[in-house]
């Protein structure tokens, strides 16, 4: 019989330590909600007494989310713990995270001090913390690289002292799977009174294995998961929230479930990454671009005849609408028909034969082939199709001030001119564009990269647009990142129907 795991995340104390990640409170109640559509049980809302903001934002979070425990993260310090229990006085249900290093490392050359003063300070710690709040939760720290026996005693003191959650955190991102599993079920072998709490892990990621290892703990007793979306997190990151859960779902040997509406994950990976300014690698696992895009010939062939000879889930379990077929030069004759008959057209084998071979030549010569590349292909006018190229654009102004942009385009057989202003050349541009299209369009996504250095730096720009729940990514490389944006977004505007 399955049981529950819960899920802790965080996101908001763990993950915004990444340099560069950090958000103000009103951004941290907007993931906050987020967390709380997609299904989260415990929400660490941040660490109080770090920072008067970080205070200010555990204060406005609990009152602005209900159904998850606000968790505030103390060291085993009695002002901490004070503080952070004031900080949660408007939570529906809280909860005071506190704990101290109990590997050798930790204690010889951390705290400088002896394993029978750290027991005593968790003791006097969870028992304060319990007098303050509903739940109490003591972290190990260190407890990859801890003396086994030494974690028995310390977690069956903390438990006695009122703990109801123990975590398990692998700091260093130390241990193998099978190590940390071993961990975890000699706990709940050893620990007199582990019935009365629930094992939780926190795994890092140093090695690549915080998922492989928060798993394997699961399987060994543990019900409460420590995750992160996107898995972001300190030093490597964090455990995945996504990865986590979507393992469990698609895996039966692990026997527990979540309350996670897995159909929120992508959009709730999207605002995460937006607000953090932390773009996601195109390869991550689930909320990837690349996740259930195809460019292989034998595997679009594949997913075409039956999506599951080559995805183990469907892309609408995770809110993503559908897989890609993309087409490159990896793509054989299936994915062109695919395409092809997309926009219309039909070939006997011999004509599509034919067709192929051309198509060969011009995916060598062009990373990204579009409806209008496949249109050209087949020999067909695109003075009669209404596509758009960029025919003229100027602008002024800087980024970060107001600027102005003036757009010439071709759509099909007309020339439309329009004019806008935005907050700075791009934007002014983007909105320029936006005027002249009929098309309702989302920029989800907007990616800068540099590809050579030097004072004719070329960049190349990634845009990622929604239209109708389906993304449209589009790419364009200049020396002027204004003109190369202006091209990503009519590149992806020209794919619109080629998905």
């Amino acid at each position: 019989m399955s049981e529950k795991l819960w899920i802790f995340d965080t996101t908001l104390r763990d993950g915004e330590q990444v340099p560069g990640c950090q958000l103000d409170t009103r951004e941290k109640i907007v993931v906050a909600k987020a967390l709380e559509e997609l299904g989260v049980d415990i929400l660490e809302a941040g660490f109080p007494i770090s920072s008067p903001g970080d205070f200010n934002s555990v204060v406005e979070i609990s009152k602005s989310v209900d159904r998850p425990i606000i968790c505030a993260l103390s060291r085993a310090v009695e002002k901490d713990i004070e503080v952070a229990a004031e900080a949660l006085r408007f939570a529906k249900r809280s909860r005071i995270h506190t704990g101290i290093g109990v590997s050798g490392y930790h204690i010889q050359h951390k705290l400088r001090s002896t394993p029978e003063a750290v027991m005593e300070k968790a003791i006097k710690a969870v028992k304060l913390a319990r007098n303050l709040v509903e739940e109490v939760e003591f972290y190990a720290e260190d407890a990859g690289r801890a003396d086994p026996e030494f974690l028995t005693r310390i977690l069956e003191a903390v438990i006695k002292a009122g703990a109801r959650v123990v975590n398990i955190p692998d700091t260093t991102g130390y241990c193998l799977p099978e190590q940390y599993g071993n961990i975890i079920r000699h706990l709940k072998e050893n620990v007199s009174n582990i019935d009365q709490a629930i094992i939780a892990t926190h795994c890092h990621n140093d090695l690549g294995l915080a998922t492989a290892n928060s798993i394997s703990g699961e399987l060994n007793g543990a019900r409460q998961v420590e995750v992160n979306m996107n898995g972001i997190g300190y030093k490597s990151r964090n455990t995945s929230l996504e990865e986590e859960v979507m393992a469990i779902k698609r895996q039966t040997k692990i026997h527990v479930y979540t309350e996670i509406n897995t159909k929120k994950i992508y959009e709730t990976s999207r605002i995460i990454s937006k607000l953090m300014n932390m773009p996601i690698q195109p390869n991550k696992a689930i909320v990837g671009r690349n996740a259930f895009a195809h460019s292989s010939g034998i595997h679009q062939d594949g997913v075409l005849k039956n999506r599951e000879n080559y995805e183990i889930m469907d892309p609408k379990d995770v809110g993503v609408e559908e897989s890609s077929i993309v087409l490159t030069a990896r793509s054989g004759r299936a994915a062109l028909k695919h395409h092809l008959k997309l926009l219309g057209f039909e070939f006997e084998k011999e004509k599509l034969d034919e067709i192929y071979e051309d198509f060969l030549v011009l995916a060598d010569a062009k990373r990204d082939i579009g409806r209008k590349d496949l249109l050209s292909l087949l020999g067909e006018h695109i003075e009669n199709s209404p596509f758009i190229s960029l025919e003229q654009i100027t602008y002024q102004g800087k980024e970060g001030e107001e600027a102005r942009a003036e757009i010439s385009l071709a759509i099909g057989d007309d020339i439309k001119q329009g004019a806008s202003t935005g907050n700075g050349p791009v934007d002014a541009v983007i909105k320029a564009i936006k005027q002249l299209i009929s098309q309702e369009v989302i920029l989800d996504e907007f990616l800068i990269q540099a590809m050579t250095k030097g004072s004719d730096d070329t960049c190349k720009v990634h845009m990622r647009l929604m239209h109708e729940g389906k993304p449209y990514h589009g790419f364009g490389s200049e020396t002027d990142i204004v003109l190369a944006s202006a091209k990503a977004f009519v590149d992806a505007l020209n794919k619109l129907h080629v998905k």
